[in-house]
């Protein structure tokens, strides 16, 4: 891709600052992530986390059941993953790959912000290595640290990880945040049922739609189930009836 001015030349390489100091084929992978049309929203609690996701089924000849966003890293904890299909499970592969090296070594789990620092050391190679691209996607992971607590993570592809309160990705990803900051400002201290109901009314408001139980997964942790755990339909069903009522 060719580009006039300055920064003609500068998009064609990885490792290559343009005049303005900035790298064009990163900031093409941010927009690849936005390429998947799906929004996911990440929010945590006093006692628990949950990621949600749309379900977009792309074609009708596809099993339903062999789509999804979530995924399992250890035990305790899961992601959610926006972007490109491809490189979103490459990078779960990777994840899951050094937690298990971590378990051998160290006799226990990898905690969530470990697994995010590995990933985003491992993503920011990928920017300064000629051969490789960043990867086209976004990990919005969550998990139970026995000494922590709940845990919400994102890692984008220039190798940046941080600690949120709430976080998103994704097409809708402004006005998640601008959402979120809203309502987390009023209610910090959630419970698991506050903190997945936010979660659905978030994606909900930014989306301008009413979800059935089959358009949105759920993954969640808590004090009271630390494992990561998709909630089922009828589950999801609860809490959209819930916030129906609610509003």
């Amino acid at each position: 891709m060719s580009r006039g001015g300055s920064s003609a030349g500068f998009d064609r390489s990885i490792t290559i600052f343009s005049p303005e100091g900035r790298l064009y084929q990163v900031e093409y992978a941010f927009k690849a992530i936005n390429q998947s049309g799906l929004t996911s929203i990440g929010v945590r609690g006093k006692d628990s986390a949950c990621v949600i996701t749309q379900r977009k089924i792309p074609d009708k000849l596809v099993d339903a059941d062999t789509v999804t966003h979530l995924y399992r890293v250890t035990k305790n904890s899961g992601c959610v993953m926006t972007g490109m299909v491809a490189d979103s499970d490459m990078q779960v592969q990777r994840a899951r790959y050094e937690a298990a090296e971590y378990k051998y070594q160290y006799g226990y789990d990898m905690p969530p912000d470990m697994i995010s620092k590995r990933l985003a050391d491992i993503g920011q190679s990928y920017t300064q290595i000629a051969h490789m691209r960043p990867l086209g996607c976004c990990m919005i992971l969550i998990g139970w640290d026995q000494e922590k607590g709940a845990q919400l993570y994102r890692v984008d592809p220039a190798g940046f990880f941080c600690g949120f309160r709430a976080c998103s990705a994704g097409a809708k990803q402004t006005e998640s945040n601008n959402y979120l900051e809203k309502k987390i400002k009023k209610n910090s201290m959630m419970n698991e049922t506050d903190v997945i109901q936010t979660a659905i009314a978030a994606l909900s408001h930014v989306l301008a739609t009413d979800f059935k139980p089959s358009e949105i997964e759920i993954g969640v942790v808590s004090e009271k189930s630390p494992a990561f755990r998709k909630l089922t339909e009828a589950e999801i069903d609860e809490h959209l009836n819930a916030l129906a009522e609610r509003d």
